[in-house]
């Protein structure tokens, strides 16, 4: 509905409403959310609210992010970590991608680079298009991209660094003072190509420091200390700095000074800071007596996310000078007895021109003041209106009954709607501003002309005139620069402010080591403490003492030379190949010419391939006249294990050691760990050698298995021994025909071991035959199992029996087998319960016919094996 009541226009649109959005690109198109609860739809509008397009949506939308230059293009977030895009303005939507931390997204400038971090395109952004190019695993959430700068830090043994690409080339590490050591650190800034930084040092626990970099963010200065910090419900880090707009190098901060909290303003990006002077009278007039330094004005600084809700501070591009904000006079800040205050100067003297909190807004270009009551729980119908940069205000209605505001809607308790109003100001103006209606203001610090180093002088509208701005009309009339002077300059790395005014060297820089980069010439810039402040526009003196002067190279040892692979990995397969990247930070050739010399940007690296398993020292060394310096990694090279094999005894005594061997193929030299689980352990007995000793403490049959473990590779054998108080062992010969016959594989010498075991069935036997030739084999013989007690007469039994035993082996016969089974027999040692071996053990088997035993086996396929008898 349109209603007019003489002085605003209204535009009513009855909606269940969440969120506003407006597209920074584009302030004719507008989106909002619909109340999730009742519905998953947006409303779209072109025309800056006109008309609205509805369109669902399948998803919980709860952040959003446009596009720096593209209008129609958005990323927007979902609280189950998920990720969608549209290029269509809000019509059409894609999940791009899931699992993403929250608010870690961000439009990625399409910029040549090298930087070391994962990149995708929206469109195509899956796991085969992703580019991971930070040689490190970097901290979860620690990724930011502002402007021209990408942020990561790395934390090792406890120990956090921070990294910075500048222009999308290359990281370098962050270089604070060295006594600063950071619990933390937030980006605030990246404004002018310049890094603002709140840290927090080991000493602070609810205040950060302001740290300002150099151009490319690398080497950082101290501003303020113990700024004031908050959280947000949701973990992030909110800091009370303001930048001014409309003037460059102004900046309001409140600081924490013997546990009360004060307003501060620099008039040059942070190299000295003041307190507010407060208003001389308050909004009734009344003398506030308040004098420095013991008493002053105090603002709060917060900035809200929502574009159509006012901070509780504003300034705006179109109205230099002008700020409005909330706050108090006394000794510190208070979250009472609030009021409103204003300054036409840039902070030199302020207003008091409500004793209330209200919102406030520029109109006209900055060229009026609109405020209005944003108390939820206090219905209003006017609003109040100033032409004169806040000295005088009028009020207006807007509405014939009292209505409850939040800044983003208006809710009517009659009929329990929102509604969204767009007001008309036009009706205020009488006319465009002509040449007579305009003044000049020239921008001063405490009557000090010269600010960021030049004379500005501004145009403004003169006050009282009921005019409209011309549009985009020009502000700033001139621009004079000025003499460089000390405060022109801030301390350079290694420098701090003193009480002078004066940048000395700290207590832990020398500036002696520092000679400079040298290009072709054979000369540097040499720091003299100080560096210019970034937006600065002074102008050098004929005495300059603060810029950096040429001084004559001096030959130097090279420095800063790193060695990583291609990947950031350190290790490998054998036979892969390994590229391994070389970094010098820079070379001096001791003839005044240094180079940068990076083989990452040189071809593809240096590979090699390497052909045995271990770990290597993979050393880089430079070296010049002067000095040299090296740089070392160790890499694993690894081979996966394609075989295991248990090597162990088939009989063993209780309670003696038992030697076990697990042999594992390909040999090469590598790091593996062997799990040995023993019978009814719940837990493994873990080794990095493939060899141990272990005593089994009762008889029986013992299962063990033996686990290798390589990379992600694990492999197993499993074998039975049988543990007895006492056995016999007899070694047995056999004749050379025996040997021709002998293919050495494990299932013949299981199958031949068989055969003789079957053949002795009046005691319990085991045999072993051994690998290779001579054909030999082992004996084993075990009392019977059912015997409840084994004495000494068992054991004179089994040596009695074992002294009779002859073996005569003839003839050649067939032997079917059933099945081949993939067992190695190992090399048994000779184990016998007597320590003295019976010299008859040693039997010679002689070639003889075989008889009886071919039932034994289900034919399978045919081999030709000596068969024996045993009398």
């Amino acid at each position: 509905t349109l209603i007019s009541d003489g002085e605003v226009l209204h535009i009513s649109v009855g909606s269940n409403l969440a969120c506003l959005y407006v597209c920074p690109t584009n302030k004719r198109k507008i989106m909002m959310l619909s109340d999730p609860e009742r519905e998953h739809s947006i409303l779209i509008s072109s025309d800056e609210g006109a008309s609205f397009e509805k369109y669902s949506i399948n998803f919980y939308m709860d952040g959003l992010l446009f596009h720096p230059t593209q209008e129609n293009w958005l990323l927007a977030s979902s609280p189950d970590n998920k990720v969608y895009s549209t290029m269509d303005f809000g019509r059409t939507w894609q999940l791009i991608s899931e699992n993403v931390t929250t608010g870690r997204f961000f439009w990625y400038d399409l910029i040549p680079d090298s930087a070391q971090y994962a990149k995708c395109r929206a469109q195509r952004c899956t796991e085969s298009n992703k580019q991971y190019l930070f040689p490190e695993d970097i901290d979860t959430n620690s990724l930011v991209v502002q402007d021209d700068y990408v942020f990561v830090q790395v934390t090792k043994s406890g120990q956090t660094s921070y990294f910075v690409s500048y222009m999308r080339e290359s990281f370098k590490q962050i270089q604070l003072p060295k006594y600063c050591l950071p619990k933390d650190m937030h980006i605030i800034s990246t404004d002018e190509k310049q890094v603002f930084a709140a840290v927090q040092e080991w000493n602070q626990n609810d205040t950060y420091s302001l740290y300002i970099s150099d151009s490319p963010g690398v080497y950082f200065t101290l501003s303020l200390e113990h700024l004031r910090t908050r959280r947000e419900p949701g973990g992030n880090l909110l800091v009370d700095l303001y930048k001014v707009e409309g003037i460059n190098g102004i900046y309001l901060a409140n600081k924490l000074v013997h546990r009360e909290v004060k307003t501060f303003i620099t008039y040059n990006k942070g190299q000295t800071w003041a307190l507010l002077q407060a208003p001389n009278t308050d909004v009734f007039g009344n003398s506030l007596h308040c004098i420095l330094p013991y008493c002053s004005l105090h603002l709060h600084l917060d900035v809200p996310v929502n574009p159509y809700l006012p901070g509780r501070i504003s300034s705006t591009d179109s109205a230099p000078g002008i700020i409005v904000a909330t706050g108090n006079v006394g000794t510190e800040l208070s979250s009472t007895n609030l009021g409103m205050f204003v300054t036409s100067d840039a902070g030199n003297s302020w207003i008091h021109i409500f004793e209330e909190e209200l919102g406030v807004w520029f109109l006209d270009n900055g060229g009026a003041l609109v405020a209005v009551s944003l108390i939820a729980t206090v219905p209003t119908r006017h609003i109040w209106i100033s032409l004169d940069e806040g000295r005088k205000w009028d009020r207006h209605s807007f509405s014939l009954a009292p209505l409850f505001l939040d800044g983003s809607g208006i809710l009517d308790y009659s009929s329990s709607k929102w509604h969204l109003i767009k007001i008309d100001y036009k009706a205020i103006f009488s006319r465009r501003c002509m040449d007579g209606d305009y003044q000049t203001w020239h921008l001063n610090n405490k009557g000090e002309p010269c600010v960021m180093g030049e004379k500005q002088t501004f145009m403004k509208r003169r006050p009282g005139a009921r005019c409209m701005l011309a549009q985009g009309y020009s502000r700033v009339i001139s621009s004079e620069p000025c003499v460089c002077r000390q405060y022109d300059f801030e301390c350079d790395y290694g420098y701090e402010r003193q009480v002078d005014g004066k940048c000395s060297s700290a207590f832990w820089f020398n500036p002696n080591t520092i000679t400079g980069s040298c290009g072709i010439s054979q000369n540097f810039l040499n720091s003299t403490g100080y560096r210019k402040v970034l937006s600065n526009n002074c102008k050098e003196g004929g005495n300059d003492v603060y810029s950096a002067r040429k001084q004559q190279c001096s030959p130097r040892p090279p420095k800063g030379l790193r060695l990583m692979t291609s990947h950031g990995e350190l290790t490998a397969t054998v036979g892969s190949n390994v590229t391994f990247l070389v970094h010098l930070d820079d070379v001096n050739f001791g003839d005044g010419i240094t180079v940068m010399y990076n083989l990452s940007q040189r071809g593809d690296g240096i590979k090699h391939n390497y052909r045995a398993a271990g770990i290597f020292r993979v050393t880089a060394h430079a070296e010049n006249s002067q000095g040299y310096d090296s740089s070392s990694m160790f890499l694993h090279i690894t081979s996966p294990v394609e075989h295991v094999y248990l090597s162990a005894p088939i009989v063993a005594i209780v309670k003696n050691e038992v030697n076990l061997t697990a042999v594992v193929w390909p040999v090469y030299q590598r790091i593996l760990t062997f799990f040995w689980w023993f019978e009814n352990s719940s837990e493994p007995l873990i080794t990095l050698d493939g060899s141990i000793t272990y005593t089994f403490q009762k008889e029986g049959k013992n299962k063990v298995m033996v686990q290798v473990s390589s990379g992600c590779n694990i492999l197993q054998d499993t074998k039975v021994i049988i543990v007895k108080k006492f056995f016999k062992s007899l070694l047995l010969s056999f004749s050379p025909t025996l040997d021709d016959h002998n293919p050495d594989i494990p299932e013949w010498r299981e199958d031949v071991g068989r055969v003789v075991r079957t053949a002795v069935s009046q005691v319990h036997l085991l045999v072993s035959l051994f690998p290779g030739v001579p054909t030999t084999a082992e004996l084993f013989i075990l009392p019977e199992t059912q015997l409840p007690e084994h004495g000494k007469g068992d054991k004179e039994a089994l040596k009695q029996y074992a002294s009779q035993l002859n073996f005569k082996c003839h003839g050649k016969c067939d032997i079917s087998f059933v099945y081949f089974y993939g067992v190695c027999l190992s090399l048994a040692p000779l184990v016998d319960s007597n320590p003295i071996h019976n010299s008859s053990a040693m039997l010679m088997l002689l070639s003889v016919a075989f008889v009886g035993l071919a039932a034994l086996f289900v034919f399978k396929f045919k081999r030709y094996v000596p068969c024996c008898y045993i009398n």
